[in-house]
């Protein structure tokens, strides 16, 4: 989270952060994912963002209050995130839908086809605005610690 914070600060895309720090666009993603970066990497990214390197090395934690990101940042990126993938769902509908029904406006199955995807991007949406908590962080959490038997 704390990559995807700095990257949406200085108002960069994944690839531009990529293109500066000389990484693969796959790399920042995987990094924003969660995974840990690189040792070259992470002096990279260092570099880009102008911050100290031991900053991306998470066993050697550094309390920056500044850059730390709190519980309610993670949650506020992550629905950022729900509502971007939402607002680009929605968007490759309208595309699509326009061309295939002017394309093929007599065919009755294209009809069928994007009103199933219809439906989906109304899940999606009510996912994304937060209506429905299917398959949420919490229920991440529960099913985990249901498996562990214990609080993580």
């Amino acid at each position: 989270m704390l990559v995807r914070k700095l990257r949406l600060q200085r108002g960069w895309s994944q690839s531009q952060l990529a293109e500066m720090a000389g990484v693969t666009t796959r790399t920042i993603q995987r990094i924003e994912q969660g995974n840990k970066p690189s040792l070259e990497t992470s002096k990279a990214l260092a570099a880009v963002f102008e911050v100290e390197f031991s900053l991306f090395q998470p066993e050697e934690p550094v309390m920056h209050s500044e850059i730390e990101v709190t519980e309610d940042e993670t949650a506020a990126l992550r629905y950022a995130k729900r509502m971007k993938e939402f607002y680009e769902a929605l968007l490759t509908y309208i595309v699509l839908a326009a061309v295939f029904l002017v394309v093929f406006r007599a065919e009755p199955l294209v009809y069928l086809i994007f009103a199933g995807l219809g439906l989906g991007l109304i899940v999606q949406g009510l996912i994304a605005f937060e209506k429905v908590s299917f398959l949420s962080p919490n229920w991440e959490r529960k099913l985990a610690e249901k498996h562990l038997g214990r609080k993580l």
